[in-house]
């Protein structure tokens, strides 16, 4: 399963890794691009 991150990883192993510092908030999100992409995209953009 890839959780569009890099190579996959959650964000507990980036940390492992030390891509991500321990104090990196951590999200998981678990849906489609062309559903999350317009919300985030106008959210951004203010509209």
């Amino acid at each position: 399963t890839s959780y569009g991150s890099y190579s996959g990883a959650v964000p507990n192993e980036k940390i492992t890794w030390e891509k991500l510092d321990i104090t990196t908030p951590k999200f998981i999100v678990e849906s489609d691009a062309t559903i999350v992409a317009p919300l985030i995209f106008a959210y951004v953009l203010g509209q």
